[in-house]
């Protein structure tokens, strides 16, 4: 190997990082690369099957090859240039000076008694050990999504890090809320230019001042006093903007499906489900804020009510809490309906408003459930949804690439709702910075035909409340 002692950072890839994202080799901009022979085994042990991470290591298995296409030895052995594959993951060419060596010789390096060689994980870290002694003017540093191994890594003296390019941000705190507070004196500021007026039984204002370039399309916005004004940003143009005032669906006049909003964050979430002009919702909140019956109750009303949509379809990732229950018989729908309880268990809360006596909530039961199909996510890719209101639950779970495949699912006329809670992922792998569903809510929130609402207040029970804040 002709690795040049330059300032370049050689990294040393683990099996877990491809897996990943099989585009990481390109995301390291102009440093090199590394890849073990053991790693190149454990990718070959992984490619066959349905999943995930089975698909990933095959294109990874491409993209090797492709670079190694007409390489004699002599340049497997200086790198292989990353810009020789014509068309990245995101189909634009790539121009990078960074290059990917191979092992192509026995590399040796002793570690300590307790970690024989054999395993892999500690076969790469024999291997890092022994590039480190053997050029010790480059930077060799060890990139793994296993902690365990960034702590073995650590404990050898050996520079580790977590692969942070699937991160859509650094921290959780900084992701979008979709609502936020306006100042108290935000009338004195704005009032003079302001202009309103009526539309359709809706007040609109148009708003100028400074403050408007950091509004997005179906923002919310309130101010927290007596006034009670909570309106929603329908469009914004440089230090112009449209507010539109939000329907309170706090007052029992204008229940959905016998239920209303208990708290401000709950009223805007259904202002973004009713509104016929946003396609795409996303719902964030900790067990109990209402996600699920907010999305169902608004979804029975356009359906059944308005008649917008066809049908109601539920899926979500089927990860289990615990352990696995193994092999369920019967149809897609009946092996789908233990991991579809939430559903359930807001049907029967929605019907039971939905008439006085038991016959009449027995039939509103009936005619709900025809129009709500459950669906696997295994079976979505290669579908269109026409005229449907899709409802992912449990989001939170779902990879950035698998959420592209959902939401790339929708034909005409479809409304997709996401919901989750960042802080219950069950992925392996997955953080909250690097869940499809945060990647989502930051990618759409531009977008003037999405909404996005952050539930802050637990309304289940007591109980529950008090369980969420101190458990």
């Amino acid at each position: 190997m002709n690795i040049q002692s330059t300032s370049k950072k050689l990294f040393v890839l683990d099996t877990n990082v491809l897996m990943h994202d099989p585009a990481s080799i390109f995301r390291f901009q102009e440093h090199n690369l590394f890849i073990p022979m053991v790693v190149l085994e454990e990718l070959d042990h992984a490619k066959k099957g349905l999943s995930d991470v089975s698909r990933n290591v095959r294109q990874v298995s491409r993209f090797l090859d492709e670079l190694i296409q007409d390489a004699d030895q002599q340049t497997i052995n200086d790198g292989l240039p990353l810009s020789l594959i014509e068309h990245g993951p995101a189909g634009n060419n790539i121009e990078q000076p960074g290059r990917l060596f191979f092992q192509t010789r026995q590399l040796k390096h002793l570690l300590p008694d307790d970690l024989p060689g054999q395993i892999a994980d500690n076969s790469i870290l024999s291997i890092v050990l022994a590039l480190t002694k053997e050029y010790p003017e480059v930077n060799v540093i060890l990139v793994s999504k296993d902690i365990n191994m960034r702590i073995k890594a650590a404990a050898l003296q050996i520079n580790a890090e977590d692969y942070h390019n699937d991160q859509t941000i650094e921290d959780i705190d900084l992701l979008y809320s979709g609502s936020m507070a306006l100042e108290a004196d935000f009338w004195e500021e704005h009032g003079s230019k302001m202009e309103s007026w009526q539309e359709n039984n809706q007040t609109f204002y148009r708003i100028h001042g400074p403050h408007v370039a950091d509004w997005y399309p179906n923002q919310f916005l309130y101010i927290d006093d007596e006034s009670g004004f909570e309106a929603i940003v329908k469009s914004c143009d440089g230090e112009t903007a449209v507010l539109q005032l939000a329907l309170d669906y706090r007052n029992k006049h204008h229940n959905i499906w016998g239920i209303n909003a208990k708290n401000r964050e709950q009223n805007f979430a259904l202002n973004a489900l009713l509104d016929p002009n946003v396609d795409f919702v996303t719902l964030l909140g900790a067990a109990g804020t209402g996600k699920t019956l907010l999305a169902l109750a608004a979804g029975l009303t356009l359906t059944l009510e308005r008649k917008a949509y066809i049908e109601i379809i539920m899926t979500r990732e089927t990860m289990p809490v615990g352990e696995d229950i193994g092999f369920l018989p019967g149809s897609e729908e009946e092996k789908m309906a233990p991991w579809m309880g939430a559903l359930m268990d807001n049907l029967e809360l929605l019907g039971s408003r939905s008439g006085s006596t038991d016959w009449e909530q027995g039939a509103s039961h009936n005619v709900m459930m025809n129009r709500v199909k459950i669906r696997s996510l295994n079976f979505m890719r290669g579908r269109t949804f026409l005229n449907r209101y899709l409802i992912i639950d449990e989001a939170q779970n779902l990879t950035p690439k698998q959420m592209k495949t959902l939401i790339t699912r929708a034909g005409p006329g479809t409304k997709i709702i996401c919901i989750g809670n960042l802080s219950q992922i069950d992925t392996p792998y997955l953080t909250a910075t690097s869940s499809g569903l945060t990647y989502v809510v930051d990618r759409f929130k531009g977008w003037e035909n999405s909404a996005h609402i952050t539930l802050k207040r637990g309304e289940r029970s007591r109980l529950a409340d008090y369980a969420s804040d101190n458990l």
